[in-house]
């Protein structure tokens, strides 16, 4: 990353998935002076190979508790993310798409709260963005705002005094604005990955929300993704 000088600031639980966001995030929280710990689930997702990008990130920013999960939430489905769902290839559509995990961030956060709460950290990070993303509702800014409060009330740390506090940094950034800050930072897109739907190769599809997105934030920042694509 950058080399300017960081301030000693803590300790902080990023949540890492694997992906863009959640890299950019991590770097985002490095550069702060945060001494992180990481957490990554294993949901029983398709695209298990953010997994794999997952601990190359934690690797690359030098995170050293890095606690990887096992939660498979195939057993409930209801996502083609997590069940015999067809992952749609045709464009960013209006509404809540199928790839949406029934109530997955809020899941994932109370993890992270227990987590850091174990790690006597009060500051968790989370890569969840209310402009270009595919509308899923536990990205919105008034979950992540309410759920700060939800973690004191149900915390020993948080009935004792401590301000858990959620950093969504990306929050209201473009995918423009996060490829901007992906590459201010340094970091390398290739080491995230995004696509929901994979070719047996294991090549980013090209095609699903996320690939989308993803390459219109790279293509209108005028920055290279140097992720290989099974379709331009």
């Amino acid at each position: 990353m950058g080399g300017t000088e960081k301030e000693a600031n803590g300790s902080a639980v990023v949540l890492l998935s694997g992906g863009l966001d959640s890299m950019v995030t991590a770097g985002i929280a490095s550069e702060q002076g945060f001494e992180l710990h990481a957490l990554t689930i294993d949901y029983g997702q398709r695209h298990a190979r953010e997994l794999e990008t997952a601990r190359r990130i934690a690797g690359r920013l030098g995170i050293r508790n890095h606690v990887e999960m096992s939660l498979d939430l195939r057993a409930f489905g209801g996502s083609a993310l997590t069940d015999q769902i067809e992952v749609p290839k045709t464009g960013v559509e209006d509404g809540i798409p199928v790839t949406y995990v029934p109530a997955r961030n809020l899941v994932f956060l109370s993890l992270t709260v227990a987590f850091a709460e174990a790690a006597c950290a009060s500051d968790i990070f989370i890569g969840v963005n209310a402009l270009d993303y595919s509308g899923y509702p536990d990205c919105r800014p008034e979950f992540i705002a309410s759920f700060a409060e939800t973690a004191r009330l149900g915390t020993k740390a948080g009935i004792e005094g401590t301000l858990f506090r959620i950093h969504a940094p990306l929050q209201h950034m473009t995918k423009a604005d996060i490829a901007r800050e992906c590459h201010r930072l340094g970091l390398d897109p290739a080491w995230s990955w995004s696509c929901y739907d994979p070719t047996g190769a294991g090549i980013a599809c090209g095609q699903c929300d996320s690939c989308r997105l993803r390459r219109k934030g790279f293509a209108d920042a005028g920055l290279i993704d140097n992720t290989r694509y099974a379709t331009d």
